[in-house]
Formats: structure tokens, sequence, C-alpha cells
């Protein structure tokens, strides 16, 4: 009778590693599941001014803080009996110059990001009028990634700087050009009232590190990239405003806009639509 003979040793030692590789596999990283994307909003309902979630065709309003863990409620109101304001009232509002290649047209890459300062009455939401000071002949669009803080950032490093932001939402940032030429400081140029709009939403969820941007004029596109292509961060930006200045939950920092601008028109509807967003809606307006 003939014996039959076991697998032989070189079988044996492939079948074992085939065995470890598939355990390591069944064990090893999986990847990361993707997070829900919410939209929060801040509005004004039956006379009060309150912030709420976006669900769907409805908005469930929230008691309590934004930034304080908010209670959600059973009230949901349908989006078309609400009035969307600027999605957050904040104490500061700062802006990052120059931080786009395609918005440098030849100039020199700053060596640290630009900040200049705009003020809370500059500060304006969707369907809100632009309106143009007198003597504001050469006033411009820039649209904008908008970052919202969500706690209190002082000497943030770098490496944690991110998870000091709540959010992220669309801006257009208004700029007087002649102004910005002749003026001592950018006070007219930038920070007159209606001059930082922000809205319609803020977004968690999201990365605000690789994020469509897209300005347009009366329909026509004037700006499109991606935030991927700035040349500080999200990161680098908090940390280093955080240097100098603290910053609050609700306040923002503008990141700078890509690309060249033009000069607006009364009665251009310009609309900044950042993805994810949704797109913040604006007429101009004279006031002379």
């Amino acid at each position: 009778m003939t014996r039959s003979r076991g697998p032989s040793p070189v079988r044996l030692a492939l079948l074992l590693v085939a065995l470890v590789i598939a355990i390591l596999v069944l064990l090893g990283p999986r990847p990361a599941a993707a997070q829900e994307i919410t939209n929060y909003v801040r509005m004004e309902v039956d006379g009060r001014v309150v912030y709420g979630v976006l669900e769907g065709e409805g908005v469930r309003e929230l008691d309590g803080d934004l930034f304080q863990a908010p209670t959600p409620t059973d009230r949901v109101h349908p989006r078309s009996a609400v009035r969307l304001l600027a999605p957050v009232a904040p104490s500061k509002v700062i802006a990052v110059g120059r931080n786009f290649e395609s918005h440098l047209q030849g100039r020199p890459r700053p060596p640290e990001p630009g900040l200049f300062a705009m003020y809370p009455s500059s500060v304006a939401g969707p369907g809100d009028d632009i309106l143009r000071p007198p003597g504001a002949d050469n006033l411009h669009y820039e649209g904008e990634l908008v970052l919202v803080m969500g706690r209190r950032a002082r000497n943030v490093p770098e490496s944690e700087a991110k998870s000091y932001v709540f959010g992220f939402t669309a801006g257009n940032d208004l700029s007087e050009r002649d102004w910005q030429d002749a003026d001592l400081q950018w006070l007219r140029a930038k920070a007159s009232d209606t001059f930082a709009l922000l809205g319609p939403t803020i977004v968690i969820g999201a990365d605000p590190d690789d994020v469509l941007i897209e300005t347009r004029v009366n329909g026509e596109v004037r700006q499109h990239e991606r935030s991927s292509d700035l040349i500080y961060d999200v990161a680098r930006i908090v940390s280093y405003v955080s240097t100098y200045i603290t910053l609050e939950p609700g306040d923002v920092i503008f990141t700078g806009t890509p690309q060249t601008t033009q000069a607006l028109a009364d009665g251009d509807v310009v609309e900044v639509e950042v993805e994810h967003v949704g797109v913040l809606r604006n007429v101009v307006r004279s006031e002379s």
C-alpha cells in the first residue's frame, strides 16, 4: 500500500505567509468613515434671532450658544419661513491678503501671512445689499473661504490650530481699490459697512483646506479655485493670527481671494459659492 505524502515544507511556508497576510489585512487600519457634513445657520424667525441646523427642506431651531453644544428643539421651520442672517456675529473680523499665487499677478510671495482687520459693523449676510459709499467708484468683489473659530485661541501651535476652528463659511471681502492705494490704512477700503459679507451657512465635517471657491457676477464666473492652493493654509493662518491676537468663539478669518477681481456697478448681482456652504448672494446698491 502506498502512503500519501503531506504538503512539502515549501508549500506549508507559502500557506503560512498567505495566512499571516490575510490576518494583517483583517486587523490592519480601516479607511476612516467620512464625517457627516452639517450646516448651521443664524436666522430671524418670529421676531427672534436664533441658530438652527439645516435638515432637508427645513431648519431645526437650536437652544443655546452655537459654540457651547446647543440643544436641538422640536421647532422645525420651512426654509422659506426664516430670514437667514450672517451666520455668526463676530467680535473680531481678521483677513489675510495676497494668499493665492494666482492673485499675486507677479508680485513677490509674502514672507508671512499679511493681516488686516475689519469691524463687526462691516459684517452683512445673505441677501443684504452691498452698500457703495459715496466716492467708492472702484469697488471690487473678493470671494473667499472664511474660518469660524470655535474656542478661545492664543499662541496656538500649528500642529493644534485646526482643532480650534469650529467650521467655515463663504465670504466676500469688498475692496475699494483706489482707497487702498490712497489712504494711510485700509480702513475705508476694507472696513466700510457691508464690506465683510458672510454666509449663508457654517459647515462642519468638511476639510477647509480643500474646497472650491467660486465667484460669479451676473451669472458669469469670475473666480474659480480650490483652497488647497492657498499659500498659507488653515493651520498656519490660525496659529499666526493667535500669536498676536486672542481669538474668541465666533470670530472669523477671511483667508484670501484667488485670481483677479473687477469693479462692480450698481445693480450687479454677486454670488460667492464655497463648496458645501451654499451661495452667498448680494446686490450692489449705491448710497450716494
